[in-house]
């Protein structure tokens, strides 16, 4: 494993982040988590080497931190960075924040978190958590011990992002960013305007919600063969990261043993400016690819469900992107048909527009469900 400094924080940190918003589940409930076989894969993971981990109040429906205060008991929570959020989203009044704070200390049974972030920051969820004076409750939390490091995971434009930056001597952010998201959200531009004024850099969405790891569309894969160094497509994307030498940690979701091993050896070779010229124009000709294929920019992050008709959004869009990225619509239309629950189906929509208000890339949800019944049921 290879490490990095972590901001100006000091702490070394390995580049592959344990990120648990996607642990390993029973009976399709995302509040059911495999304990089992999540606790083996993430201990598995520490004792390779991976030191971070990442976790929010709203993972697996609230269950996420209560997991890990089992998963990382027996010495195992001395052996990394705990990152967890605040959710901007639940907290009504300046009271909200301590309750919070003090209930994720209980779940995850620790008595400080090393890294506390507010949780996927936007415009309106910064001006809220400003007026419940947020950055005030941060320093008391910092003086009471109860917090090491502060943060903020981020889903917003970018200048939104560099006010937020500059409002607070923040240690770290966390921001969307893969080889499809060069100009999306924080960017580049955000990307470097935050570790120049010295703050650690961990990246989310890494494969686009899997995308750029799974189901490569035939020409891209011609252009990865092209390649003097072979490398599966998962690789390609981790590596276009960690060539950068201002991102400190790259968060993965590794739900399956698979992942993690192969993740673990990637990672082994993960050194800030390491691909040459041509390797990053493979990396660049995949990208537009991607880009003129790609129909719904979703990532998968369900924070638009639940959906009050029972919806299953992310599902319905990753069938529609199939459609256009793989060119299959009669297995799309069959995976629709048969692994979804007729009121999971596009059909449901009641049109309330309560996913749209929550959707940190903007989509366009309810006019996009109509273009999943025009594939998927007409």
């Amino acid at each position: 494993m290879l490490y990095r400094k972590l901001g100006k924080t000091g702490e070394k940190v390995s580049i592959l982040g344990y990120g648990c918003m996607r642990l390993p589940i029973l009976e399709g409930a995302p509040e059911k988590i495999d304990e089992k076989k999540a606790t083996e894969l993430l201990r598995y993971a520490i004792d390779h080497g991976v030191n971070y981990v990442d976790a929010a109040y709203s993972y697996h429906g609230g269950m996420g931190e209560v997991f890990l205060g089992k998963a990382l008991a027996n010495g195992y929570r001395e052996k990394v960075l705990l990152a967890t959020k605040l959710s901007c989203k639940r907290v009504n009044c300046k009271e909200d924040m301590n309750r919070f704070l003090n209930e994720q200390l209980e779940k995850l049974r620790t008595d400080c978190i090393d890294f506390y972030l507010l949780h996927a920051v936007k415009k309106s969820y910064w001006e809220k958590m400003k007026s419940f004076g947020v950055i005030e409750f941060l320093e008391r939390a910092r003086a009471a011990g109860k917090i090491k490091y502060t943060g903020f995971s981020f889903h917003d434009e970018l200048e939104v992002f560099k006010e937020v930056v500059d409002a607070y001597p923040w240690d770290l952010c966390q921001i969307q960013f893969n080889y499809l998201d060069e100009d999306f959200q924080a960017g580049v531009e955000g990307l470097k305007y935050a570790a120049e004024k010295g703050l650690a850099v961990v990246i989310m969405e890494p494969l686009r919600g899997g995308n750029l790891a799974s189901k490569i569309p035939e020409e891209a894969k011609k252009v990865w063969d092209r390649a003097g160094i072979k490398r599966t497509p998962a690789e390609w994307a981790f590596r276009y990261l960690w060539n950068y030498p201002e991102i400190s940690v790259v968060l993965s979701g590794m739900s399956g043993s698979e992942h993690l091993i192969e993740n673990l050896r990637i990672a082994e070779e993960g050194q800030s400016n390491s691909l040459s010229a041509e390797e990053k124009n493979l990396i660049k000709e995949v990208k537009e690819i991607y880009k003129s294929r790609i129909k719904v920019n979703c990532t998968g992050c369900k924070y638009c469900i639940p959906c009050p008709s029972g919806v299953n959004i992310p599902r319905n869009l990753s069938y529609l992107n199939d459609v256009f990225m793989l060119d299959d619509v009669a297995n799309a239309r069959f995976q629709y048909g048969v692994l979804l629950s007729p009121e999971e189906k596009a059909g449901n929509c009641a049109e309330c527009g309560e996913c749209e208000e929550v959707c940190p890339q903007g989509i366009s949800i309810r006019e996009l469900l109509k273009e999943v019944r025009v594939y998927m049921e007409e």
